[in-house]
């Protein structure tokens, strides 16, 4: 039976793709930092275990607790929203330990046992604003541009292995805590000289209709997809706003 684990399962986008694997038969692995079992369905083919993406012999103890598995799904991360003048370097720092050097040393994790049955998948969950950049994002978008980067680049290496690395690409996703992480690390808030800036674009958000934002089971569908279907492409757009927001891209591309 295919065995997958995924990372960022205590909420959101990784919760619910927990499910979505549950539900389809597969052994399921959910990490999360504080393990909470109740907030899946109890399955015989369920296991939930502790993991920090950002600490290495936590990373190491979880691999090695999981067992063989087949799929890696690199959910984890942190929202952030804030100018780069406002942004710490201790903040800044956060967000690529946790959004970049996290999936890369998951991926880093799996792969000796990947390599030596030369076969798995890599799935890297990224974000559409590495489509096309919004305001008061930038630290964010660098550090999910470096994880598309690596993914591609290691996609290459890992190829005659027999391993597949793919992107899914949520858009906003207002359910989900990244607004609420976001803030918690806003401890001086927007700096004055930006707040007409963010004003704009919570004004433009609070506009945005439901049927045209991303919903966590928009991601889990894509990362099965990822997981699953050999012939999809590199990148995989997940959600109402971020596949338009990738065909306009694409046509926008096409004619200039």
């Amino acid at each position: 039976m295919t065995t997958v684990l995924i990372t960022g399962c205590s909420s959101g986008f990784g919760l619910e793709t927990a499910k979505y694997f549950l539900e389809r038969g597969w052994n399921v692995v959910a990490t999360m930092r504080k393990p909470r079992e109740d907030l899946l369905p109890a399955s015989e083919r369920l296991r939930v275990l502790p993991l920090d993406v950002t600490d290495a012999k936590s990373i190491a103890e979880c691999v090695a607790a999981a067992g063989p598995i087949d799929v890696l799904v690199n959910n984890a991360g942190v929202g952030f929203f804030n100018p780069l003048e406002g942004t710490s370097a201790e903040n800044a720092r956060l967000i690529f330990k946790t959004n970049t050097l996290g999936t890369m040393a998951m991926t880093q994790a799996v792969l000796p046992q990947f390599r030596e049955r030369r076969a798995g998948v890599i799935v890297n969950v990224s974000s559409s604003v590495t489509v096309a950049p919004l305001h008061l994002l930038s630290v964010y978008t660098a550090s999910k541009a470096a994880v598309n980067a690596f993914s591609e680049s290691v996609a290459l290496e890992l190829e005659p292995f027999g391993i597949r690395v793919r992107i899914v690409l949520p858009g906003r996703a207002p359910e989900t805590d990244f607004g609420q992480n976001a803030r918690a690390l806003m401890a001086g808030g927007i700096p004055e000289p930006y707040g007409d800036i963010a004003e704009a674009v919570f004004a433009k958000w609070a506009q945005q209709p439901v049927d045209e934002v991303t919903h966590a089971i928009d991601v889990a569908e894509a990362v099965w997809r990822a997981a699953t279907d050999p012939n999809c492409p590199m990148r995989l757009p997940a959600g109402a706003d971020a596949v338009a927001l990738a065909a306009r891209v694409g046509r926008e591309s096409v004619m200039a």
